[in-house]
C-alpha cells in the first residue's frame, strides 16, 4: 500500500450550527454586562466619549491581527470597503452613539430590552437584501420574544423616557444594518473574521471619538473608569463582535439577533445586583416569554 495522506474532517453542518449557537449565546452573556458598565462610565464622561473610547480602543487591540493580514486587506474590492464603512457608521457612530445618550435617562435593563426590537427591521432587511425568509415557527417565536420584551420594558418608563425612546428609535435603525451586511460578508466568505470585525470598528469608532473630542473635550475618567472602558473594549467589543460575526457564517441575521435578545436576562440580574434596579413578577414572566421565543426561532424540525 502506498503512503496514505492525513485527512482533516470538515465539521458537519449540524456541528457547525451548534458551534454558532454556542457562540451567539456566549455573546449574549458577554453583552449583558455592557449596559451596566456603560451606565457606570457615563457618571464620569459624556456618551460620545464613552462610545468613542470603547470602540476605537477595541480597533486598536485588533490592529496586530489586521497588520498581519494587511496583504489580504489591500486586495479587498472597493465595494467591500464601502460596506465596512456603512456597517461601522450605522452600528457604532449612529446606533451606539444614540444608545449611550439614551442610557443617561433610562435604566440599564430598559435600554437592553428596547433593543430586543432590533430583529424586526433585521428580518425585513434580511428578506430584501439576503433573500432569507423565516419559517412560520420563527415568526411566532420572534413575536413571543418581542412581546415579552415590550411587556418587560413598559414598567421601566419614567420621566424623560419619551425623548430617550425617540433617540432609541434612531439607534434601532442603525443597529439593523450591521447584522444584515455582516451576515452577507460572513456567509459568502468575502473577508476574514478579523477584517469584518476590526475595519468597521476603526471607521465607526474613530468618527465617534473625533466627535467626542470636538464636543465633550478630553476624557477625564478615574482609574476605575478606565478599567471599565478597557474591559468593555477587549471583552464586550473585540471578543464579542469576533464571536458574533463568526456565528453569522451559520446563523441568519435574524436568528443571531434573537439569541442576542437573551442579554437582557443577564443585564437584569447584573442591574439588580449592582445598580439596585428591581424586577417585578410581570417582568420575570416577560423574560420567560423572551426565552421561549428565542428557543422557538432556533428550533428546527428533524
Amino acid at each position: 500500500m502506498g503512503e496514505g495522506k492525513s485527512v482533516v474532517a470538515e465539521p458537519s453542518a449540524g456541528s457547525a450550527r451548534l458551534l454558532a449557537l454556542a457562540e451567539a449565546v456566549l455573546v449574549a452573556a458577554i453583552w449583558s454586562s455592557s449596559f451596566v458598565g456603560v451606565k457606570y462610565t457615563l457618571v464620569y464622561a459624556g456618551p460620545l466619549t464613552v462610545a468613542g473610547l470603547r470602540y476605537f480602543l477595541a480597533f486598536v487591540l485588533l490592529c496586530p491581527w489586521l497588520w498581519r493580514d494587511r496583504k489580504a486587506l489591500s486586495e479587498l474590492p472597493r465595494s467591500l470597503w464601502g460596506r465596512f464603512a456603512v456597517m461601522g457608521i450605522s452600528q457604532y457612530s449612529v446606533g451606539n452613539g444614540a444608545l449611550f445618550w439614551a442610557l443617561r435617562f433610562i435604566p440599564a435593563t430598559a435600554g437592553s430590552l428596547v433593543l430586543s426590537l432590533v430583529p424586526v427591521p433585521v428580518l425585513l432587511l434580511g428578506i430584501l437584501r439576503l433573500g432569507e425568509w423565516p419559517r412560520p415557527a420563527q415568526v411566532v417565536g420572534l413575536g413571543a420574544a418581542i412581546g415579552g420584551s415590550v411587556l418587560f420594558f413598559m414598567p421601566e418608563l419614567g420621566p424623560g423616557a419619551p425623548l430617550a425612546l425617540a433617540v432609541l428609535a434612531v439607534a434601532l435603525l442603525g443597529f439593523a444594518v450591521f447584522p444584515v451586511l455582516g451576515r452577507e460578508v460572513a456567509r459568502d466568505r468575502l473577508a476574514g473574521n478579523v477584517a469584518l470585525t476590526g475595519v468597521p470598528l476603526g471607521i465607526g469608532g474613530g468618527l465617534v471619538l473625533v466627535a467626542a473630542l470636538a464636543t465633550e473635550g478630553m476624557p477625564r475618567l478615574p482609574p476605575s473608569g478606565w478599567g471599565v472602558i478597557v474591559g468593555l473594549s477587549a471583552v464586550n467589543t473585540a471578543l464579542g463582535y469576533l464571536l458574533f460575526n463568526h456565528a453569522l457564517r451559520q446563523l441568519t441575521a435574524v436568528e443571531a439577533n434573537v439569541i442576542v435578545n437573551l442579554s437582557p436576562l443577564g443585564t437584569a440580574l447584573l442591574a439588580w445586583a449592582t445598580l439596585g434596579e428591581r424586577l417585578t413578577a410581570i417582568q420575570v414572566g416577560a423574560m420567560v416569554a423572551v426565552v421561549a421565543g428565542v428557543t422557538l426561532v432556533q428550533w428546527k424540525r428533524g
